[in-house]
């Protein structure tokens, strides 16, 4: 990132691996975007676990997010909807349904972004759920090995699509679980044309984000998205990105600072994440 703010705590991890081949019908990187080196890192903006207390202040704005990746996963000030970054254009699905561009002035508390570029594509088929598509993908991230980051795309039809997002909160802030057991909305889909943007993190983030794969949808309309709880699809195409470094950019206000991260919130994260108690 080119510019420099007073007082920004940045955390860098860097994997020296590097990644040399691409597939052909991934297609090509845009030279013009990023350097060499920014493409290869996932940009995160807070931790998971300060959103799950209740930090919902946006820190970065669109315009600046958009300067990290072209691709990402997130929310928006005040917890206004679901944050999808697709082609360098920043979605909100929010919690009315609705599905819309997002002004380069709006700001993020939370996010997710890298450049994508293409190191693998596949088809898969016959998903009939998401701990399905779960086991699928993990069953690469074995081979490619489990201690790096992936983000993916996967366009397609989908049989069903379930995704949820939530309503705009007022301060004073309740902790993310507690929103989601009176403020989140829920929408389903039948035969649905559209994209799933998913990121993989490590077991080693369980302090800075959710294990695992997480996964937003937008339709190609652009009418339709939000977090994904379950989805069914014959067939989709999916690309992966392996994603090797890792930089974290702190919010500098005071209800963060205050945070005792050291609490345990395993739990609030995975009934975040899935719904599950």
């Amino acid at each position: 990132m080119n510019h420099t703010i007073n007082r920004k705590t940045r955390i860098g991890l860097g994997m020296a691996l590097a990644v040399s081949a691409l597939i052909g019908a991934c297609g090509t990187a845009n030279p013009s975007e990023g350097s060499a080196a920014d493409r290869e890192t996932i940009r995160q903006v807070s931790l998971l676990q300060g959103l799950t207390f209740g930090d919902y202040e946006g820190s970065r704005t669109v315009k600046e997010v958009k300067t990290m990746g072209d691709i990402g996963i997130g929310t928006f000030d005040a917890l206004n909807g679901e944050l999808i970054m697709l082609e360098g254009t920043i979605y909100r699905a929010a919690g009315d349904g609705s599905v819309e561009a997002v002004d380069d002035a709006e700001t993020i508390p939370f996010c997710d972004v890298t450049f994508f570029d293409c190191d693998k594509s596949e088809t898969l088929t016959n998903i009939q759920g998401i701990s399905e598509l779960k086991e699928e993908l993990n069953q690469t991230v074995s081979e490619l090995g489990t201690n790096r980051f992936y983000f993916i795309r996967m366009d397609g039809t989908f049989n069903t699509m379930n995704v949820r997002s939530e309503l705009a909160q007022t301060q004073p802030y309740k902790p993310l679980a507690k929103v989601l057991e009176t403020d989140q909305t829920f929408f389903d889909y039948s035969d649905i044309k559209g994209t799933v943007v998913g990121l993989y993190c490590p077991d080693y983030m369980d302090r800075l984000n959710a294990v695992g794969w997480h996964f937003h949808f937008i339709s190609d309309d652009r009418n339709s998205g939000g977090h994904i709880l379950d989805l069914k699809f014959d067939q989709a195409e999916l690309k992966w990105d392996y994603t090797d470094g890792f930089a974290m950019i702190l919010p500098e206000n005071e209800m963060f600072r205050e945070f005792d991260l050291t609490v345990d919130q395993s739990d609030d994260i995975k009934k975040v994440e899935t719904g599950e108690e």
